[in-house]
């Protein structure tokens, strides 16, 4: 039986946060700062994972700089991304979503202090029901960060929808049994959200607004 949408997740950066970009030029530099290899195509693939699971994937020669590295990224990030804001129409969906008794939330590959941070920049820690990060919990795309949502909301999976712009979003829905929706602005290309079944992929704000608007008038299936 098909159950009526009652929580909407979606992944911050890429999805609902214009920050690919800021993401992209900060990986670069720090990877420049301590002489390692590194293209905008392999720093952009990695957004979405958590920051130690970024450092093994895109300097695994290295790991001892770890640390180092996500550090001058991090201070760099945050420098230089205070002007950085939503999608255009993100702020317009969220209100409407929030107006019609849906419960909101975020599951993130970023830092609890990141987050924290463009929650404040947003002004929309009001807006969303709990909020998950990778600091705190395990990284996409295992599905810990959403059973920790739904155990928190007291909503099933099949009654939620994840909302993100790469694999590990849609994939971290598949192992937990949950519906789907990829966006194809942020990320990770349409051929590669396909292979995880989303209900749809969404080409910009609107179409993504306007699918999860028809999806809570949708009548309960037996």
């Amino acid at each position: 039986m098909q159950k009526p949408v009652k929580l909407i997740i979606f992944d911050w950066d890429g999805t609902l946060f214009d920050s690919v970009g800021q993401i992209v030029a900060s990986l670069l530099v720090a990877a420049k700062e301590f002489e390692q290899p590194l293209t905008a195509d392999a720093a952009k693939s990695i957004i979405g994972l958590g920051l130690p699971e970024v450092a093994q994937v895109l300097f695994p020669q290295v790991p001892e700089l770890h640390t180092e590295i996500l550090k001058c990224y991090g201070d760099h990030y945050v420098e230089h991304s205070k002007d950085d804001l939503w999608f255009a129409g993100v702020s317009e969906m969220l209100h409407d979503l929030k107006n019609q008794n849906i419960k909101l939330a975020v599951a993130t590959g970023k830092s609890r202090r990141g987050l924290d941070r463009v929650l404040a920049q947003t002004q929309s820690q009001n807006l969303f029901e709990i909020t998950r990060a990778a600091s705190e919990t395990k990284s996409k795309p295992d599905p810990l960060m959403l059973a920790e949502i739904l155990d928190y909301t007291g909503i099933q999976a099949e009654q939620a929808i994840m909302v993100g712009d790469t694999s590990y979003d849609l994939e971290m829905a598949q192992n937990i049994a949950m519906p789907r929706v990829g966006v194809s602005y942020g990320v990770h290309a349409i051929d590669v959200l396909q292979r995880f079944n989303p209900l749809t992929i969404a080409d910009n704000v609107d179409h993504l607004h306007q699918f999860l608007a028809q999806q809570l008038k949708a009548p309960e299936v037996a």
